[in-house]
């Protein structure tokens, strides 16, 4: 059991480590964006460019994002309370999961901005170009920082990044849009570029949305395969039964798992305890597991939904 304990304090240490890691890069990625969208929406007004404004529409849901990220990253930290046995770190999801909708708003509103510029072309001053290109080495610099180091698996540090990138991606589009209408004077492009945008902006949306509603709704983690886990359980020497499966997770870096073993007479209990959560631990990186070991009688009794 010692030893069971010395793991888990380590996973914590290690746990916090990237943890502080993760909020400094977010809080200096939220600074860079901030600053930024205001430059960008008041030169998208100025220049007439919807590109722009769309553009900096994107990098206020970029801010949002950053900001939800640091703000689920504190709250998350507060300790578990007896009303909260779990803490608070499910508000990371929660956070994202507003993320992803604001985006697809956000969409809806440029499409809708668009098709109206369609019908009737407005004039754009083509220096909205310079504030493009500045916009693009911004996000640049922000994505960079995101993908640096281990925050890969951070749900939230990834919707962050797909907002940067989309948001990157569309300053690329408002530099082309910028270029056809100097050469051009093709002010049909800045619609066209805004339009872009929001398509990425809705894809990136409906992923978050998606990934944290799984999350909401206890799905069970996308790494990990149920039937290679009863398989694994159902191994152990003294198992005959394994039943009431559940695998959810509390954050997408914590996973939790509980089920019921039906074990033959005279097994030592506590052994197959640790056995199985060895099991969970080192195959399947489950550090939080509830079993509840059962003898045959009364398993006959209390489960009476598995036959």
């Amino acid at each position: 059991m010692g030893s069971h304990h010395h793991h888990n304090h380590d996973h914590h240490s290690h746990g916090h480590h990237h943890h502080s890691a993760n909020k400094r890069v977010l809080m200096i990625s939220f600074i860079a964006i901030f600053t930024f969208m205001i430059v960008e929406a008041i030169g998208g007004f100025l220049t007439n460019s919807l590109a722009l404004i769309s553009d900096a529409g994107h990098m206020l849901s970029d801010a949002a994002a950053l900001g939800l990220s640091l703000l689920a990253f504190k709250i998350g930290e507060r300790k578990a309370t007896k009303e909260k046995t779990f803490g608070y770190k499910r508000f990371e999801i929660i956070a994202a999961f507003i993320n992803g909708v604001t985006l697809i708003i956000i969409s809806l509103y440029i499409f809708y901005e668009a098709i109206t510029r369609f019908v009737e072309p407005q004039m754009v001053d083509s220096s909205m170009i310079f504030i493009a290109i500045l916009g693009l080495l911004v996000n640049i610099g922000v994505a960079l920082l995101l993908m640096k180091g281990d925050s890969k698996d951070n749900l939230n540090i990834r919707s962050a990044l797909l907002h940067v990138i989309g948001d990157l991606l569309g300053s690329v589009g408002a530099i082309i849009a910028g270029l056809l209408i100097m050469a051009f004077g093709w002010y049909i492009a800045d619609p066209i570029a805004s339009i872009l945008v929001a398509i990425l902006i809705t894809i990136s949306g409906y992923r978050v949305t998606k990934d944290s509603l799984h999350v909401l709704m206890e799905g069970k983690p996308n790494n990990i395969q149920p039937n290679d886990i009863l398989t694994e359980l159902k191994k152990i020497k003294g198992v005959i039964n394994v039943h009431d499966l559940h695998i959810w997770s509390i954050t997408s870096e914590l996973p939790m798992l509980s089920c019921h073993i039906v074990v033959e007479d005279g097994i030592d209990r506590d052994e197959l305890i640790t056995k199985g959560s060895e099991i969970l631990r080192n195959s399947f990186n489950i550090n939080h597991c509830t079993l509840q070991i059962e003898g045959k009688n009364i398993s006959i009794y209390t489960c009476n939904h598995c036959n």
